[in-house]
C-alpha cells in the first residue's frame, strides 16, 4: 500500500482538508499515476456536500486529472513509466454487460466504478484526484496528446467529454445551428467544441456580461434570455440547443427555440423538477434528451480532436490550500472559467 498525501471532506458539512489516504498495491493491470493537475467540477460539491446521496467519508473528490505514469504492472500494454495520461469520472465498469461491450461504459448495467465515492474492487471506497498518486486499472487511463497542456487537458476529462458527446451524437458541423444555455466549465468549452466542428454557435446567457468572452471563444451570436424578446427572435432557430446549467430552466421556453427535428440536450444536472408541456414536443418533433459522460473511446475520440483543433479549458489554476475558497466561487459563477489544482501544493 501507498500512503499519499490528499484533500478531501470529512463530513457534509465541513470544509476539505489535508489529509492521507491510501492507495492499492499495482496489480498486473494497474497504473500509477503521479497527479500534476486536477480540475473542480460543480458535481464536486455536491459529492462533497451529500447533495445528491448520502456519501461515504472521508471523501477525497476529483475525476477530471491529468499526470504522469510512474509505475505500471507486469501486464500492462496501454501505457509506459513516463507517458502524460489523464483520468475522468469512471476508474472501472463490468466490461462485460450489453452497454459496456458497446463502449459505453458511463452506462454499465451493474454499476460504474466512479474514480471517488464508489466501491472498488477491493472493497474500498475509491478516492479521486485531490491527491498526489492514484492506481487506476490501464483500460481506464487515457493518453494526453502533446498538444494539450497537461492543465488545460484535465477539465477535458470530465467538463469537456460531457459537452462533446451530445455535440458529436447529435452531429453538430457545418450547415447546423447550435444554442449554448450557460457559459460556465460545461458552457465554455461546448463553445469552442462546436465551433471547432464547424458549427454556428449562439449561446443563450441570462446577461450580456460575459459576450466578449463568448465571442472570443468562438460563438457567432451572443444572447441574454433576461430579455423576453429573445425567445420571440430566435423562434425556431436551432438544431440542437446544450444545456450545461445545474438550475431549474423553463424548458417549454427553450423548446420554442428549436426547429423542426430539433433537440434540447441536457447535460448539467436540474435538482428541481422540470415541467414540460407535451405540445412544444409533438408540434415540431422536437425532442428533449440528456447524457452523462462519454465512454473511454468517445473519451480518446474527443481529446485527439481538441489535439487537432489545439483546444484546451480556459483555466485559473489553485495551490490545494484554496479548494474551498474555489467551491465558494464556483458556486457564485467566480471563475473564467475552470478552477484547476496544481498537485505538487498537496505534498
Amino acid at each position: 500500500m501507498l500512503t499519499v498525501p490528499a484533500y478531501g471532506a470529512t463530513s457534509a458539512t465541513e470544509p476539505l482538508t489535508p489529509m492521507r489516504i491510501q492507495r492499492r498495491d499495482l496489480g498486473p493491470h494497474d497504473v500509477l499515476i503521479e497527479v500534476k493537475y486536477c480540475g473542480i467540477c460543480h458535481s464536486d460539491i455536491s459529492h462533497a456536500r451529500s447533495e445528491w446521496r448520502p456519501e461515504p467519508y472521508p471523501l477525497v473528490p476529483g475525476h477530471e486529472f491529468t499526470g504522469i505514469v510512474t509505475a505500471t504492472g507486469t501486464d500492462v500494454t496501454r501505457h509506459a513509466v513516463g507517458d502524460r495520461v489523464g483520468v475522468g469520472c469512471m476508474a472501472n465498469s463490468c466490461r462485460s454487460c450489453a452497454n459496456c461491450r458497446k463502449g459505453q461504459e458511463q452506462y454499465c448495467l451493474r454499476g460504474t466504478t466512479l474514480t471517488y465515492g464508489s466501491v472498488d474492487r477491493d472493497g474500498t471506497t475509491t478516492q479521486g484526484g485531490y491527491s498526489t498518486h492514484i492506481v487506476v486499472d490501464q483500460d481506464f487511463v487515457l493518453a494526453v496528446p502533446d498538444a494539450i497542456g497537461l492543465a488545460e487537458a484535465a477539465p477535458l476529462l470530465c467538463a469537456g467529454i460531457t459537452v462533446y458527446s451530445p455535440l458529436r451524437r447529435r452531429h453538430a458541423g457545418p450547415g447546423s445551428k447550435v444554442a449554448v444555455v450557460g457559459l460556465g466549465g460545461l458552457g465554455h468549452l461546448a463553445v469552442k467544441l462546436a465551433h471547432a466542428m464547424g458549427a454556428e454557435v449562439t449561446v443563450l446567457s441570462q446577461t450580456l456580461k460575459k459576450q466578449e468572452d463568448g465571442l472570443r471563444l468562438g460563438a457567432d451570436h451572443y444572447c441574454a434570455t433576461g430579455d423576453p424578446d429573445t425567445f420571440t427572435a430566435l423562434s425556431g432557430s436551432f438544431d440542437l440547443i446544450v444545456n450545461t446549467v445545474s438550475a431549474t430552466i423553463d424548458l417549454n421556453a427553450y423548446l420554442s427555440l428549436l426547429a423542426l427535428d430539433g433537440v434540447l440536450a441536457n447535460v448539467g444536472v436540474a435538482t428541481e423538477p422540470l415541467s414540460l408541456n407535451g405540445y412544444n414536443l409533438v408540434a415540431q418533433r422536437r425532442t428533449v434528451t440528456a447524457s452523462l459522460i462519454g465512454g473511454i473511446r468517445e473519451t480518446r475520440e474527443m481529446l485527439d480532436f481538441c489535439a487537432e483543433h489545439h483546444l484546451g479549458a480556459d483555466i485559473e489554476i489553485i495551490p490545494a490550500q484554496k479548494i474551498n475558497e474555489a467551491y465558494e466561487r464556483v458556486l457564485a459563477s467566480d471563475v473564467r472559467y475552470r478552477f484547476v489544482i496544481d498537485a505538487s501544493t498537496l505534498a
